[in-house]
């Protein structure tokens, strides 16, 4: 073979090679989580810096308001079709219900192998929502709000991890991963600017500086 075409042939079995690693590399951990991809970080300061600041209220303030969880596709409702699209070689039975597969928690950065260990995230949570708009909405748009799978607010992640983070916003509580919270901070404020709903002055100081660093 001509050293031209021996040259040409490595070349390209090169350029396959690295293709199928970086390919390898998205099947790694930190690509697990499959949250819709936020907003960029411009976008995201152009977002916050259009909502209205507002102090929260959280009175009359109930989940059942916010009802969960929803028939999204077949027999899959909302915990289970997110528990299937953050999970790898997630094996489910015939109600849909997770059996096997493994799932990476972008919070924490830890990976389980039982459902029963996820606990499924509303990035903005219920109540946070309650307390910045929602409390002046339908239950139609509270039950929408609540099993969005198409804007980033609904997430499989380690089930003490969000019971820690109950309620709280990103001026108290932020993902103990570092790597996660431009990520993090991006898709609260799109949620909020999709949404209508107002942040406090704590949450947007605090927002403005996770964001300063995206």
């Amino acid at each position: 073979m001509p050293k031209f075409y021996a040259r040409r042939r490595l070349s390209i079995l090169g350029a396959l090679t690295a293709l199928i690693a970086s390919v390898a590399a998205l099947d790694g951990p930190t690509a697990s989580a499959a949250l819709p991809t936020p907003v960029s970080a411009a976008t995201a300061r152009t977002y916050l810096a259009s909502l209205t600041v507002a102090t929260e209220n959280r009175t009359g303030y109930d989940r059942d308001l916010f009802p969960t969880w929803i028939t999204i596709s077949g027999t899959c409702n909302t915990r289970e079709y997110i528990l299937k699209r953050d999970g790898t070689n997630v094996v489910t039975d015939s109600a849909c219900a997770s059996t096997s597969g493994s799932w990476y928690s972008p919070y924490d950065g830890a990976t389980w192998t039982a459902a029963s260990d996820l606990d499924i995230d509303h990035l903005v949570p219920l109540a946070e929502a309650w307390d910045s708009g929602a409390s002046a909405w339908t239950t139609a748009r509270r039950q929408s709000f609540a099993n969005d799978v198409t804007r980033p607010q609904l997430l499989a992640v380690t089930d003490n991890v969000n019971q820690s983070k109950g309620d709280q916003d990103p001026a108290t509580w932020m993902p103990s991963l570092t790597s996660y919270r431009c990520t993090y901070v991006r898709a609260w404020v799109q949620v909020k600017y999709y949404y209508g709903l107002s942040v406090d002055s704590a949450e947007k100081s605090a927002l403005t500086g996770y964001l300063a660093n995206c």
